[in-house]
């Protein structure tokens, strides 16, 4: 499709208010797409009202975190609905997501009777608000207006006003930063800090309780374990570093996830500790490679994870992770799932 607003062309500086309020003005029904070389957006359009939106980024999690939030008492999913939820989660072509594969989720959560219609809208509505957050922040990119959405197809469950959403998702982002200046975000570690004598007293606390006798690690000899964390944010690697006793473990620290397969192979760690949320290559997708590599198919893989849900749990049984570690955690939690993998 030819456009007045352009196709493929590169902007050094990208203006996604003035972008939207001609999408608007022209009544325009298609697919918007923003890519910044890292991640994309899908803007879906009818006649100027919005469909949906999503970004490549945490797809499926963020599906997940509105649909508990708008229905936590959907009942728990069983070994069942896993398998016919990977159909959608992993699609055809060797676990690559298949296209609009989260707006094909919500309509099979329709028609399985999980979420009602009238639900749906307000899910999508949600998680369009959320989408806009981070679109809305760009500043350069390319972008292309295709008249064929991608969801003609599917059910439509709403109509939303550009404006309205605009609107709501501006005042959202005030609130969070007003937030955001008062207190610490809930999805990092309680302990991102530098030891002091505090955490020390506290460390000290934690050793000395009954929790951490339900199992025994005082056995192992010294540093004869090898325990690879990976994780995109400095802050987490340093306090899994600091609860892992140095007499016994020896840490391997990678903050950037594209690195972190050669060097895993090079030192053949005991049990790997993988962050699910980092930039460029996510955790699913790193746990697939090392299950793909003859070294690692039975080394355990631990998942770490701010997030807890179904859709988390049938990809980590699409990647065959060994176990799922919960932020924020303690570092009893932490020793007693190292333990439990420890041969």
């Amino acid at each position: 499709m030819t456009n007045s607003l352009g196709s493929n062309r590169l902007f050094n500086k990208l203006h996604p208010l003035s972008l939207l309020a001609q999408l608007k003005a022209k009544k325009i029904t298609g697919c918007l797409s923003v890519n910044t070389g890292i991640y994309f957006w899908s803007i879906y359009l009818e006649e100027g009202k919005l469909v949906y939106a999503t970004y490549s980024d945490q797809v499926f999690e963020r599906l997940e975190s509105h649909l508990h939030k708008l229905n936590p008492e959907i009942p728990t999913f069983n070994d069942q609905t896993y398998e016919q939820m990977e159909l959608i989660l992993g699609g055809t072509n060797n676990g690559q997501l298949i296209p609009n594969a989260d707006y094909h989720a919500i309509c099979w959560l329709v028609q399985h009777g999980y979420i009602t219609s009238t639900q749906a809208g307000t899910l999508i509505e949600e998680i369009v608000v959320e989408v806009f957050e981070s679109f809305l922040s760009l500043k350069a990119g390319n972008y292309n207006l295709n008249a064929n959405h991608g969801l003609n197809s599917l059910d439509h469950f709403c109509s939303l006003d550009l404006q309205l959403i605009i609107a709501k998702c501006q005042k959202n982002l005030i609130d969070k930063q007003k937030v955001q200046s008062k207190k610490i975000s809930p999805n990092t570690i309680i302990n991102q800090f530098k030891p002091s004598k505090l955490v020390e007293e506290k460390k000290t606390q934690l050793d000395n309780t009954e929790e951490n006798t339900h199992y025994d690690i005082s056995g192992l000899q010294k540093t004869s374990y090898t325990i690879a964390c990976i994780d995109d944010s400095q802050a987490v690697l340093n306090s899994l570093q600091y609860f892992l006793d140095e007499s016994i473990f020896s840490v391997l620290t990678i903050n950037d996830p594209v690195k972190a397969l050669l060097q895993i192979i090079r030192s053949k760690p005991d049990v790997i500790l993988l962050d699910v949320e980092m930039p460029n290559l996510d955790g699913y997708e790193l746990c697939s490679l090392l299950r793909k590599h003859s070294g690692f198919q039975n080394t355990p893989i631990i998942m770490v994870t701010s997030r807890k849900g179904f859709v988390d749990k049938a990809k980590a049984k699409i990647v065959r992770s060994s176990g799922y570690l919960t932020k924020p955690f303690t570092r009893t939690e932490l020793l007693k799932m190292i333990s439990k993998h420890i041969d």
